[in-house]
């Protein structure tokens, strides 16, 4: 059975490990393996999590009694708008087709909800099967985005957004 925990600081390393996992089964086609390498030192580091932590950000970890599947983080990011912001939602490749992820959403809006959020906000790749995930979930397109994050490469995104 899988149930949802509120990640800590000690929890970095298993957020790490899912996302060095996940990533190149996900982007590989999409980005190559230089431009993942590049990104998950930038946005998975111990000290850029740990921040982000500090900062307000909240994980969501799926797991069972012994296993860890995969994870949601999102914050707040326009307070007086009540917009909040997914940031990063990946389920191990091996858990893939079992539900890991709707139950990591669902989780998500509720908490965003719960909170007085008005809007969940999400940027994903163009090329990533992920978008029709958030498509069948009530995600609609807001805008096509080219992000400019160092060291000569960009990400290729739609933001999508749930309105509540």
């Amino acid at each position: 059975m899988i149930t949802l925990r509120k990640a800590k600081e000690q929890d970095i390393e298993v957020i790490r490990a899912i996302a060095a996992e996940t990533w190149p089964s996900t982007y590989l086609d999409i980005i190559g393996q230089e431009q993942i390498d590049y990104m998950l030192e930038k946005m998975y580091s111990k000290g850029e999590l740990l921040g982000q932590l500090l900062e307000g950000h909240i994980f969501i970890i799926a797991e069972d009694n012994e296993n860890q599947f995969g994870f949601a983080g999102y914050s707040i990011i326009d307070h007086e708008k009540r917009i909040y912001k997914l940031h990063k939602l990946y389920v191990l490749p091996s858990a893939h087709g079992k539900g890991v992820g709707k139950i990591l959403i669902n989780e998500v809006f509720n908490q965003v909800k719960d909170a007085g959020g008005s809007t969940l906000e999400l940027n994903v790749n163009k090329h990533n099967k992920a978008k029709d995930f958030y498509l069948k979930g009530g995600f609609s397109i807001k805008e096509s985005v080219k992000l400019d994050i160092g060291g000569g490469y960009f990400m290729d995104d739609y933001v999508m957004e749930y309105r509540f």
